[in-house]
């Protein structure tokens, strides 16, 4: 026999007894061959029959999106073009609204997380939990996060139409923004001060602190420090650390703050899949503000960096939280390189711990008996409706914008009913303009004709037509009054009776 022949034979018998020792853990691989095999088969068959050309890479970035999109709101595909553009937005150097934004399970359309203090969004009166359903006549079914941020970011000073269903209002409202360069402080006080500072000191009697959190970014800690010390300096006995509306922000950013008012102990913990746990701790510095009394305000909308914070305090013992169950975002999301860099998988690979060793994270289907997000201590919930969230956060804004009512800026609505008022009317109050009757698109004319003949066939929409202007007016002197704010006064004021 020649000796090739014998090499041969010698080969296939050693490859059989390979073959069969491996053959149990080869049933996965062979499912999974199979698996590829259906997903390469469907691409060649929409390539083939499809009725219009596709091409192949358009097609797999697709697949890769779904099958993201499918997993959570958090993680997903970002191609070429939207690395640029995320990269560009890590540098500063973009234009854009100043609204964060997620999809919402039940519409399939974006819904605004919240609006940054300060920005174009903010302005005009869009708040958290409105829904996006149009940007610029384009619809938002099914759009991911990354892609809307694509969509909204351009260059400053260029206008873009959002079409926005606000919670508690049945008329969609049509928005238009102009771009701008995004920089906002990310702490805030109740009011403001003639130079315009944030008044940190809610009551000067009590000596009741007041500190607002809108979003954790680098400078957001060293702000709290500020803060902080100037509450100190005047004398602070109390604190109330609101947390409304956040949708958090940077996980360091998260620690440094929970890290000045608990005096030792774990903040948060991380645990993933295929990464080791990790365990952030709180380094004892001697702060006043380890052991002065505190609550902490959170709402439906105080999701991540805020949660994280909120758990903390609330799980030393260091503050009672008041408010609302928050949101439930404890995800990690890491960046993974995709052909060589130039495009990136943001995937959610861990979820954030409390030190009580309770979830942060709301999964998918998640009951509301479950543990998740942040709950207010016993008797002290105090819930709004979508309506009166609306109200609180058009009348936090005029707090936020104006030192007096000449500054506070006017949503499109208002701009309309002053452009379009008679002279003869010029001098009427602002608050006696319409802008709801001033249409915003072509549907709006229609409704305003029924509204006047007073159609008997839909009375219920008559008494939303009378009420729902004077919510969403942006009237510097609308009553409103903070609830959730009152009960942490409240709540704080006889802890400080008894401390």
């Amino acid at each position: 026999m020649p000796r090739r022949n014998l090499y041969a034979i010698t080969a296939v018998v050693a490859l059989s007894l390979i073959c069969r020792q491996a053959t149990q853990g080869a049933k996965s691989k062979d499912d999974t061959l199979e698996l590829y095999g259906l997903f390469v088969d469907a691409v060649e068959q929409v390539q083939a029959n499809y009725v219009r050309p596709v091409e192949r890479k358009k097609l797999l970035e697709s697949a890769l999106r779904g099958m993201l999109s499918d997993l959570d709101p958090h993680s997903a595909f970002i191609d070429t073009t939207q690395w640029k553009a995320f990269r560009k937005k890590i540098d500063g150097r973009f234009g854009g609204l100043g609204i964060t934004v997620g999809l919402d399970q039940r519409s399939n359309r974006l819904r605004v997380v919240a609006p940054m203090v300060g920005t174009p969004a903010y302005d005009a009166g869009i708040v958290a939990g409105d829904i996006i359903l149009d940007i610029d006549g384009i619809s938002t079914e099914g759009m991911t996060a990354d892609k809307a941020v694509e969509v909204l970011q351009g260059r400053p000073g260029t206008p873009v139409k959002l079409r926005v269903a606000h919670e508690g209002i049945s008329k969609p409202e049509v928005i238009t923004l102009h771009r701008a360069i995004i920089q906002v402080p990310s702490v805030l006080g109740d009011a403001r001060k003639a130079d315009d500072r944030p008044d940190f000191m809610l009551d000067k009697d009590k000596k009741i602190g007041y500190v607002r959190i809108t979003d954790f970014i680098q400078s957001t800690a060293q702000d709290v420090a500020a803060a902080l010390r100037e509450l100190e300096a005047g004398g602070v006995k109390g604190l109330i650390l609101d947390l409304r509306d956040d949708p958090g922000g940077l996980l360091s950013a998260a620690v440094e703050i929970s890290d000045m008012f608990v005096p030792k102990g774990q903040i948060v913990s991380t645990k993933g899949r295929n990464q080791a746990d990790k365990v952030y701790e709180s380094q004892d510095d001697g702060s006043i503000f380890e052991k002065i009394p505190m609550v902490v305000l959170v709402n439906d909308h105080s999701a991540s960096a805020s949660e994280i914070v909120a758990a903390a305090l609330q799980d030393h013992g260091r503050a009672l939280v008041v408010g609302q169950r928050s949101f439930g975002k404890g995800s990690v999301q890491n960046i993974l390189d995709l052909e060589d860099g130039n495009s990136v998988l943001k995937l959610t690979v861990a979820t954030y711990w409390r030190p009580s060793g309770k979830n942060i994270h709301r999964f998918p289907n998640a009951k509301e008996s479950e543990e998740w997000g942040v709950s207010p201590d016993k008797g002290l919930e105090v819930k709004l409706t979508p309506q009166q969230h609306l109200q609180w956060a058009l009348a936090r804004r005029d707090r936020d914008l104006l030192i007096n009512s000449s500054k506070r800026p006017k949503t499109d609505a208002e701009r309309r009913a002053k452009d379009e008022a008679k002279p003869a009317d010029a001098s009427k109050p602002k608050d006696d303009a319409k802008p709801k009757d001033d249409p915003p698109s072509k549907e709006e004319p229609k409704a305003k004709d029924e509204a006047k003949s007073k159609d008997e066939s839909k009375p219920k929409e008559e008494p939303k037509a009378k009420t729902e202007p004077s919510v969403r007016s942006g009237s510097a002197d609308r009553e409103w009054k903070d609830i959730q704010l009152e009960k942490a006064v409240e709540v704080l004021s006889e802890k400080l009776k008894t401390a």
